[in-house]
């Protein structure tokens, strides 16, 4: 494992501490720390794409959403919209969309909103409109690679569970899975990138310069 991911394995291990101790100040530390140190590990792998944009997005979305109250939960939600939107054009463009996974997340997304909607109030229709962009990414990740999928489908999950805890139904330990959840999603799908990297040349989808191909994985 590079610097890169042992620094960030080493503060999600933090920042899930934190969470579980319930350290404010130490989460103010470790999590803004997240999405930079894997912006950090795609750029030493290839040159900088619109994976690495959605790390950034992701970066201000967390900082927004350890500030307390609807005003910086929603605009949390708003920064990490342009995560899930730059990571399905940067999904799409490296591989075909499986018409069955978008069936799928789709199904899903019509029920946990179905289900949670009347609970939500006010953020009703702001979660619809984010998590109808969050299922379509992990349904678009899932053409990627199998570790990128995982990656998609676990980020549905961690924001599955804020939307849980919205509508006033936090399972136990709901902080700790959110975040172990949502640490795991970004390196499944950091890393994942920069297994199958590819671009575009003249019109045609090849390996990244340097990089090895290795779709499937």
């Amino acid at each position: 494992m590079n610097l890169p991911l042992k620094l960030f394995a080493a503060a999600a291990t933090v920042e899930i501490v934190a969470v579980a101790a319930d350290w404010t100040a130490l989460q103010w530390v470790a999590k803004p720390l997240l999405a930079p140190l894997l912006i950090w590990h795609l750029l030493r792998h290839g040159r900088p794409d619109v994976v690495v944009v959605a790390f950034v997005f992701a970066t201000a979305g967390d900082i927004a959403l350890l500030v307390p109250g609807d005003t910086a939960f929603l605009i949390g939600m708003l920064f990490f919209l342009g995560t899930q939107i730059s990571l399905i054009v940067a999904f799409l463009r490296r591989a075909r969309p499986l018409w069955w996974a978008f069936a799928g997340y789709g199904l899903l997304w019509a029920v946990a909103n179905l289900v949670l909607g009347e609970r939500l109030g006010a953020l009703r229709v702001p979660i619809a409109i984010y998590s109808l962009a969050l299922t379509a990414m992990a349904a678009a990740a899932a053409g990627v690679s199998r570790r990128v999928a995982l990656g998609g489908l676990l980020f549905l999950v961690s924001d599955l569970l804020i939307g849980l805890g919205a509508a006033g139904m936090r399972p136990p330990a709901h902080g700790v899975l959110v975040m172990t959840t949502y640490a795991a999603a970004l390196f499944l799908i950091a890393t994942g990138w920069t297994r199958a990297a590819l671009t575009v040349w003249g019109g045609r989808v090849g390996p990244h310069p340097g990089l090895p191909s290795t779709v499937g994985e």
